[in-house]
């Protein structure tokens, strides 16, 4: 029984194939075709990517060029700004800006220590003084701020020194390196940037204007003109250029392979721009002007020379300033966070005064309504409803018209725009005031005349009730001063492009004759009696120069503030125009002067005005004499 029940058990197992051999010869058969599938599926896998190309959403060639190609910007440059004589202004460069690793765990390979020692920190201010002109207890500050942990527990940190930190030159950063290295001083780095470079520091600042790279942490960053200022702006598209593009092999440490650039667009390098502007009489005047503020501590003080033949500028500045380079000066003290960004010269129109008497004079001469030997009774004049003074309530008596213009006579500027009735708003539109004069430069305000009743008509006579710029002065000064004939200020004498192919020359623009030739030679000789006439003359003995005759016109303006007219000792705007020589004039100073300190060692307000503008000729003479001026 036990034997039959063996032989069928055996017989079963038989016929199932059960057996250590038959297990073994599935096993390989199951494990032959996975392998088999396994191969079909990676072949076809593998044929499908070389077919299509792509892993996934990777694309395979993609991939393959960003591994063996490689491509950049090509840096287009900006064009230079250069003075008249080709003494470069603004132009393009790299520079630097410190700052420190304070973090007690900042540490390099084989445990170096890369921050800095708390012995070093007077070294380190010493050296920062010395070459970057950083104040000793500003950097001992920096250097001495707490660090807290970060998120892995460490103290790491850095801190920067301020403006005078930043916008560093290569110069100065190898000084710097090369006295950290003698004293063996750790901790100290620089980071590099594109930037714009302003060599002389603060020169015609407002008029440049400044440009700076739109990110500051790229490298690739264009470089454009900033906050709506000056010729940086206005001439962006000018100065800029256009970058170019190029592709490349690259090696198997990712460098270029020499040979295998392909340029696929050529960067076009901006246009060179020559300004008017003379860098010996510009020097000259920022630094006067540097001392006059520092000493009448002013609101505002503007200055402005001009060739009277050609309209060109050939100096300009204001206060307060800023230095384009390490942008001090362009920011108000701490409190104030507002940015100083508006160029005085056209964007803040102002009441004249007296100097407006000049274009008075002009109109009454040229309309023929002018006697020079014709009286009146200065002091007082009654216009409708309101009384209208001279700066002398009392008057000086009698004067003639000629003296009227001497003596600064408002009363007598009345008369004589009472005289010319509706022609003087029309010689206020030939002179171009209430007009933009078309600078280009940005946020030009064109002005006001207020002639909605009488007393502001004539009130404008003798400069107020009427809004002007600097620019707008000087234009009409120029038709005094060229035979009747206005000339457009002129800030820019040439655009080129680097090779000198493409250039454009702006030369002299004539904009218009609002007087005859022999009513401006009139002018010019009633003008030389505020410097020469002992009597009527209200620059006598502080406007002329020797040697040379001078026409010239002082100027006090009440200032007004929301409608009323402020009645502070100082709250006056101090203003002179001095054309020379009288007969044949070769240049035209303008300066305005708001609410100056005119009483104690720093003299009055004429003397501290004719720091500037008897400086100024004198020097320009001076130059002319030596032959050393174009």
């Amino acid at each position: 029984m036990m034997k039959e029940f063996r032989r069928k058990l055996k017989k079963k197992i038989a016929s199932k194939n059960l057996t250590p051999a038959g297990n073994r010869r599935k096993v390989g058969i199951i494990l032959f075709t996975t392998s088999i599938a396994i191969f079909l599926l990676f072949a076809v896998r593998f044929i499908y990517i070389i077919g299509v190309g792509k892993v996934g959403s990777e694309s395979l060639d993609k991939k393959r060029q960003e591994l063996y190609q490689g491509s950049s910007i090509i840096k287009a440059k900006r064009g230079t700004i250069y003075d008249r004589n080709g003494q470069p202004i603004a132009e393009d460069a790299t520079s630097y800006s410190l700052y420190a690793e304070i973090g007690k765990d900042y540490i390099g390979l084989n445990n170096k220590e890369l921050f800095v020692h708390e012995k070093d920190h007077d070294k380190i201010a010493d050296i920062f003084n010395k070459y970057a002109g950083i104040k000793k207890e500003d950097t001992l500050k920096q250097l001495s701020k707490k660090v807290k942990k970060n998120d892995n527990g460490m103290y790491y940190g850095s801190t920067e020194f301020g403006a005078k930190g930043k916008n560093l030159s290569l110069e100065t950063k190898k000084k710097i390196e090369k006295d950290l290295d003698k004293e063996k001083i750790t901790g100290i780095y620089f980071t590099e940037h594109p930037d714009r470079m302003y060599p002389n520091g603060k020169y015609a600042s407002y008029m440049v204007g400044y440009a700076q790279p739109e990110k500051s942490d790229d490298a690739d960053s264009k470089i454009s003109g900033k906050n709506g200022m000056g010729i940086e702006k206005a001439y962006d598209d000018v100065l800029k250029g256009e970058d170019g593009f190029k592709y490349f092999q690259k090696d198997s440490k990712g460098q270029e392979l020499p040979g295998s650039v392909i340029v696929d667009k050529k960067a076009t390098d901006g246009k060179d721009i020559y300004t008017t502007l003379d860098s010996n009489l510009q020097l000259r005047l920022e630094e006067v002007m540097d001392e006059v503020y520092k000493n009448a501590t002013p609101d505002d003080i503007t200055a402005m020379m001009m060739d009277a033949k050609t309209g060109e500028i050939l100096a300009a500045s204001q206060r307060p300033t800023f230095d384009p380079q390490t942008k001090e000066g362009l920011y108000e003290e701490k409190g104030k966070p507002d940015p100083v960004w508006q160029n005085l010269l056209v964007q803040k129109p102002y009441e004249p005064g007296s100097t407006m008497k000049v274009f008075t004079v002009a109109s009454a001469i040229d309309s023929g309504n002018l006697n020079e030997n014709e009286t009146f009774q200065s002091g007082k004049i009654q216009v409708y409803d309101t009384p209208i003074s001279d700066w002398k309530p009392e008057g000086k008596g009698t004067l003639t018209y000629r003296q009227a213009l001497s003596w600064s006579s408002n009363v007598g500027m009345v008369l004589l725009e009472q005289k010319m009735g509706p022609t003087w708003q029309e010689y206020l539109n030939k002179f171009g005031f209430g007009q933009s004069t078309k600078s280009k430069l940005p946020y030009e305000e064109a002005g006001s005349i207020q002639d909605k009743n009488p007393v502001d008509t004539a009130m404008s006579a003798f400069g107020q009730a009427i809004g002007v710029t600097n620019f707008q002065m000087m234009q009409g000064f120029t038709a005094i001063a060229n035979k009747g004939t206005m000339l457009k200020p002129q800030y820019i004498k040439k655009i080129t492009s680097e090779d000198g192919k493409d250039e454009k020359v702006y030369g002299p623009k004539k904009i218009g004759q609002p007087i005859k030739e022999e009513s401006a030679e009139k002018v010019l000789d009633y003008m030389k009696d505020t410097v020469e006439d002992p009597v009527y003359g209200t620059g006598y003995g502080v406007f002329g120069i020797d040697g040379v005759n001078v026409s010239a016109k002082t100027g006090t303006a009440q200032i007004s503030d929301k409608g009323q007219y402020l009645t502070g000792p100082t709250d006056y705007l101090y203003s002179v125009v001095q054309i020379a020589p009288t007969e044949d004039p070769q240049y035209i100073m303008y300066v305005t002067m708001k609410r100056p300190t005119i009483t104690g060692e720093h003299g009055d307000a004429p003397k501290l005005i004719s720091d500037i503008s008897n400086s100024m000729l004198k020097h320009a003479f001076t130059v002319d004499a030596t032959g050393t001026k174009e």
